[in-house]
């Protein structure tokens, strides 16, 4: 046993960023906000305690986890976004263009502007607000009126899900609407990487330039993309590490043959140096160009890794070199934990190089053969170890994707992308033969992923998975991975364990029969059928709510939303009671108090009624079979 244990510390570095990534995800899903007015002094003692010889080494793992929790509420405190105190309509201000977004169809400019003029804390804050049809997009730079409508970022609908106002806090985003006029008053100057992007857009016009150059994030059609994420490919749209890699692997060909036919420098250096330092800088600009994204990030560091390990002679793929990358964009912004694109990534890259660096499975001899069972086992293996973020972030997991992989993805690695990017080039001198061949090809592709997606159970919908049961399936992956065995496969034993742990925990999780917003303005009850049941089909305040509760619930996510009928302005549900009308309340309340069959009431007005204040709920809630009430908690710096 002490034998086994000596064995283990081969791989303790590993376990680090998993720490401090615990750490910084206790201190993001806390319901109220911890006291860290002493955060730096507590980091730097922190930090110092773990220079102490002869640790225990458990006691040094609690400490890099307080090191996460700490450094996230001290980057908290960094970020500090201005919030609004209340939504803004038909306003007039004046802002400054930072960024402009471009989807399939329609246009979100990102505008600085006054604090005080949107009723904002701080000096200066930035918002996005969707261009109207007929308004003229503005030029980065320019200084603008707006006639706009602004609301605040919606917290979460539901304990444990998508934080929408976190998400925009830590992305410095202070309100997002619409802008019904625009006016420019002054003219920027432009200038910068927002500008050149812009400027790429506006000449090639092709929503596959915007995707897959410019990192605009739903540039594709919106009739499509339920199409890619059934086949499994949708990640082809998200500029990661495929991404970087046949830029880099094109970038590094180009330039090995062009130093390869130089005399001058074959004789001094290998040509393959010069070769990857030129693909490394033209991956930086391709960083940049595609708006510098989590995943991308992470690709790039990487990739950059892969690129000085093979100049300085290194290892090129190991998970020390994974882990050195998750640390250093863990410090950059621990708050990259929380969202999928950090965890999908992380995930399939550990697992990938996991498998061919330690358990180096044996390639077929065949050269033909071997690439096929390569592409199938690496499509396999992300999958594997993508499965549970995927189910928790978005509800389903596609059945068929290593299908979609091996017969798509290929078409996108040496025909659309290549053609794409050529096509930016080309488009310079008005060539425009790349982009559209690059578009016939696509339609070809979408065809293929059409046929993959109307097979039977292409999507399984999953139920909503806690924060203890991610951190088991978490565990599950760490334990395989980072624990070496020598007779014995603990690591299978204790992956499968966790496994079983996770799932049981899902399974066997209690969900709520009814749902409330903060504000109670829209609530869903569980219906004979076991589908939600909405008050109201629609609810532009309240966007997410609709998804997150049918996730929750195990209900289809994308249908249209049932609307329940009420009872001359009550609904009831068993012992639970909403009014969302005036004069319903007023002419019922009196008899709800008095009846003891009800045991809560929910209403859109706030209830003074002091003999049955007991039976009243406000706010946020979620209330189970049981009878237990669970609030949701609105009570953090991002709220």
């Amino acid at each position: 046993m002490r034998d086994w244990i000596e064995n283990q510390y081969q791989n303790v570095f590993l376990y680090v960023p998993f720490l401090l990534a615990g750490g910084a995800a206790v201190y993001f899903t806390r319901a109220v906000e911890p006291n860290l007015i002493f955060a730096p002094i507590i980091l730097c003692t922190l930090i110092a305690a773990l220079f102490i010889q002869r640790m225990p080494i458990i006691l040094r793992g609690v400490i890099i986890g307080l090191i996460g929790f700490v450094w996230a509420g001290i980057f908290t405190d960094i970020i500090d976004t201005p919030k609004m105190r209340h939504n803004v309509f038909d306003q007039n201000i004046v802002g400054t263009v930072q960024k402009i977004d471009h989807t399939y169809d329609k246009t979100r400019v990102y505008l600085s502007v006054n604090a005080d003029d949107i009723g904002a804390d701080g000096e200066r804050a930035t918002v996005r607000v969707s261009i109207c049809p007929e308004c003229v997009i503005p030029q980065i730079g320019d200084v603008v009126q707006v006639n706009i409508g602004l609301f605040r970022p919606n917290a979460t609908y539901a304990p444990e899900t998508f934080d929408y106002a976190r998400w925009a806090y830590f992305n410095g985003l202070t309100a997002t609407g619409y802008a019904n006029k625009i006016d420019v008053i002054r003219s920027g100057d432009g200038g910068g990487i927002n500008t050149l992007r812009e400027g790429l857009h506006n000449r090639s016009k092709s929503f596959l330039v915007d995707a897959l150059v410019l990192g605009f994030k739903a540039a594709v059609p919106e009739s499509d993309t339920p199409i890619w994420t059934a086949s499994g490919v949708g990640h082809v749209w998200s500029i990661s590490g495929f991404h970087m890699t046949l830029v880099g692997g094109w970038l590094f060909i180009i330039f090995y043959f062009i130093f390869r036919s130089s005399p001058y420098v074959v004789r001094r250096i290998p040509a393959k140096i010069p070769a990857m330092g030129c693909a490394w800088i033209g991956l930086v600009w391709y960083l940049f160009l595609s708006g510098i994204d989590v995943a991308t990030v992470r690709a790039f560091l990487m990739t950059t890794l892969v690129i000085a390990a093979f100049m300085f002679g290194r290892s090129v793929i190991s998970l020390r070199n994974v882990a050195l990358a998750f640390c250093v964009i863990f410090l950059f912004n621990p708050h990259y934990v929380m969202q999928a694109g950090f965890q999908l990534s992380f995930a399939a890259v550990f697992g990938l190089v996991w498998v061919y660096s330690v358990l180096r499975p044996k390639m077929p001899q065949n050269k033909l053969i071997a690439s096929i069972y390569a592409c199938a086992l690496t499509s396999v293996v992300a999958t594997v170890f993508t499965a549970p973020f995927v189910a928790a972030h978005f509800g389903a997991i596609p059945i068929y994707g290593l299908i979609g992989n091996l017969v798509i993805l290929p078409i996108f690695s040496f025909a659309i992308m290549p053609l794409v990017l050529i096509g930016v080039v080309a488009g310079f001198w008005g060539w425009y033969g790349p982009k559209n061949l690059a578009y016939t090809i696509y339609e070809f592709a979408l065809n293929i992923a059409q046929n993959i997606s109307e097979l039977p159970h292409a999507v399984v919908d999953v139920p909503h998975i806690s924060n203890v049961a991610m951190a088991c399936f978490v565990c599950a992956f760490m334990a395989l991975i980072f624990i070496k065995t020598v007779k014995i496969k603990v690591n299978y034993i204790l992956f499968a364990t966790f496994c079983v742990i996770g799932v049981a925990i899902v399974t066997i999780a209690p969900r709520p029969i009814f749902y409330a917003t903060h504000d109670n303005e829209l609530v869903a009850f569980v219906g004979d059928d076991g589908n939600l049941e909405f008050n109201k089909s629609r609810a532009s305040k309240h966007y997410f709510a609709f998804d997150t509760w049918k996730q929750i619930n195990g209900d289809a996510i994308g249908k249209p939303n049932r609307r329940r009928k009420h009872d001359r302005g009550v609904w009831r549900y068993g012992n639970i009671v909403y009014i969302q009308k005036f004069v319903p309340l007023m002419q019922n309340i009196g008899a709800l108090c008095n009846d003891d069959s009800v045991r809560y009431i929910v209403s859109y007005f706030n209830v003074v009624a002091p003999s049955c204040q007991h039976k009243i709920l406000r706010g946020g809630a979620l209330i189970y079979d049981s009878g237990r009430v669970e609030y949701v908690q609105r009570t953090r710096r991002w709220h």
